[in-house]
C-alpha cells in the first residue's frame, strides 16, 4: 500500500532526511520519501502491517523532529 500524508512544522531539510532514512529501515517498509519543501512524507509498505508500521514511523519522526506531526486522515 502507499499513501501520502502531510507533515506539519518540519523545519530542516537535514531532518527530512534523517527521517526518511529511519523510516526506511523499518520492517515491511518498501519505499519511503520525506520532502522538506513539499511538506509531505510518501510511504509505501506492507498491507496487513500498515497501521503498525504507522505507529513506528510516528516514533522515528517524533525522535528526530519533536514538533513535526504527520497529519493522519
Amino acid at each position: 500500500m502507499k499513501k501520502t500524508f502531510e507533515l506539519e512544522d518540519l523545519d530542516c531539510a537535514h531532518c527530512a532526511a534523517k527521517m526518511e532514512e529511519g523510516i526506511r529501515k523499518l520492517d515491511g517498509v518498501t519505499s519511503a520519501t520525506v520532502s522538506y519543501i513539499a511538506q509531505k512524507l510518501v510511504i509505501e509498505a506492507d498491507d496487513a502491517r500498515f497501521d503498525e508500521i504507522m505507529k513506528e514511523v510516528v516514533k522515528v519522526c517524533r525522535k528526530v523532529e519533536p514538533d513535526c506531526r504527520i497529519l493522519l486522515k
